[in-house]
């Protein structure tokens, strides 16, 4: 990129179905990326396996939303490589505050242990990194966040890329014209995040994804 980008940039770059990436922590350019197959979540096909139920229902941790959203982004930038630089931190940070951004976080008593972030816009989540420093932490994190987003009226879960860990959790890979098509869909759309209020309990969260899954 030749300019700074503001954070009014790159709310209008994530509507146009882009978004951007460093090559390193270090690296002060930020790239656009426009992927030919895109991964999204289908919010009703979220899985969860049995040791996952499991794990949910023992209750290991407490879950909260946006109580510490840069602590998320540190710790998925807490990695040997990492395309969060300072600039991205600050901006998504900034849209945090507009309320444009959002966290799922995973704590275990005072410590956070796991998360997952994201950018809204209209009825769309835009997954942006997740991290766990325990185990199953992002695989909790990502449920409770599925069902804050159906709760909220979303329709579109968007995670950049397909990867393994995220195809066993009932993510799929779909086109670039078709990404396209769902995120003018989804823009069109209002939903609230906040909506469903206080995080539910893992009872609830276990029981809406089996109706769904």
């Amino acid at each position: 990129m030749s300019q700074p980008i503001t954070p009014e940039l790159l709310l209008r770059a994530y509507a146009m179905g882009i978004f951007p990436m460093a090559e390193t922590r270090d690296d002060p350019e930020l790239h656009w990326i426009d992927p030919t197959w895109r991964g999204v979540f289908p919010l009703e096909n979220f899985h969860i396996s049995r040791s996952l139920r499991r794990r949910i229902l023992a209750e290991p941790f407490t879950i909260r939303t946006d109580t510490d959203f840069a602590g998320v982004m540190q710790g998925c930038a807490d990695r040997e490589e990492t395309w969060i630089n300072d600039a991205i931190f600050e901006l998504t940070l900034t849209l945090h505050h507009a309320g444009f951004a959002h966290s799922m976080e995973v704590w275990e008593g005072t410590e956070l242990v796991g998360g997952v972030y994201g950018v809204t816009l209209g009825a769309a989540f835009f997954g942006e990194s997740m991290f766990s420093r325990r185990r199953d932490a992002s695989k909790i994190a990502l449920a409770y966040l599925v069902d804050r987003l159906r709760a909220g009226g979303f329709t579109l879960f968007d995670t950049q890329f397909l990867t393994e860990h995220l195809a066993s959790l009932g993510a799929v890979e779909i086109s670039r014209a078709e990404y396209h098509r769902r995120l003018e869909a989804a823009l069109e759309k209002t939903a609230d995040f906040d909506r469903q209020g206080p995080v539910p309990t893992p009872q609830e969260v276990v029981q809406r994804n089996s109706q769904t899954s």
